[in-house]
């Protein structure tokens, strides 16, 4: 590989992604039909992560490298780890992490931006992995994420399939940005200065505000209110509401100049209500992912 990255880029417009998920994917659909060449491991991609030769042969072509893939459970970022050096020595000037608001940790329904500490919270992996990829210099852009939502993952699903909850839990606001607003915020980036960046919506709000709008937009009844205790949630949902912040996201507007398609999540269900019409509960897809809270 030492050798190998001394090549040219090919072109200018040439992505790399590690880790072709749900959000990666809505941001390759939007650079193809921009021109772009877009390729990426994964399920959805064209080279499987462990293909070091193939990896390493998209390295040299592209332009610019993006990693969604979170951290190990056991701690530890499955690109660094694997493909750090060739990625600290690769010539490219653009490098984008997609990273968590969770590095945050809980600020008791406090506004949090790109200054406030991290470390605090439940996702040590998490801190480590975002402060690897900003380490890997001045050419790195890493978002930062709260609750994903789009097609096919919103309240709107949980809510046909039986599984919304609504919880006794006062004060409790957090943020989340639909998947269209993340990569129209990382495509801004592209021209915009390095850093990190908070890309969520403008209105954070409690969790029961938004299935309660899911509700009323499909026509049903909410779901009752339960205690946490009642709702018998997952360890891992259960976690999600032991933090409680609000996410600031002033410094992607003023830097990159995006806004969000999307600003609440009432525009947001509306708009995917607009394109999908009422299905048998077996039919519809899965939960949304809360993994970038």
């Amino acid at each position: 590989m030492a050798g190998a990255i001394r090549v040219m880029v090919k072109t200018m417009r040439n992505l790399l992604i590690f880790g072709m998920g749900y959000t990666a994917q809505a941001l390759a659909t939007r650079l193809r039909a921009q021109g772009w060449t877009v390729r990426g491991t994964g399920s959805a991609g064209d080279i499987a992560f462990d293909d070091r030769a193939g990896v390493e042969t998209a390295l040299t072509e592209a332009s610019h490298v993006l990693s969604s893939v979170p951290p190990a459970r056991t701690g530890g970022d499955p690109v660094l780890d694997t493909y750090g050096e060739a990625l600290r020595q690769w010539p490219g000037a653009w490098i984008g992490y997609l990273s968590s608001t969770g590095v945050y940790g809980d600020a008791g329904g406090a506004w949090v931006d790109e200054a406030t500490p991290v470390g605090g919270g439940r996702r040590t992996a998490r801190v480590e992995a975002d402060l690897g990829w900003q380490a890997l210099g001045a050419r790195t852009r890493v978002f930062r994420l709260p609750g994903i939502y789009g097609p096919g993952r919103s309240a709107l699903e949980r809510v046909r399939d039986g599984l919304a909850h609504r919880i006794a839990l006062p004060g409790q606001v957090f943020s989340r940005v639909h998947v269209e607003d993340i990569a129209s915020g990382v495509i801004a980036a592209i021209a915009g200065p390095p850093g990190v960046y908070n890309l969520a919506d403008d209105l954070p709000s409690s969790q029961n505000a938004v299935i309660e709008e899911a509700a009323r937009l499909l026509g049903v009844a909410q779901p009752p209110m339960q205690t946490l205790e009642e709702a018998q949630l997952s360890p891992m949902a259960r976690a999600f509401y032991a933090e409680n912040r609000r996410v600031a996201n002033g410094r992607a507007k003023r830097l990159l100049g995006w806004t969000p398609a999307y600003p609440t999540y009432r525009e947001g269900l509306r708009a995917l209500n607009a394109t999908t019409s009422p299905a048998p509960t077996s039919a519809d897809p899965a939960a949304a992912r809360t993994d970038h809270s």
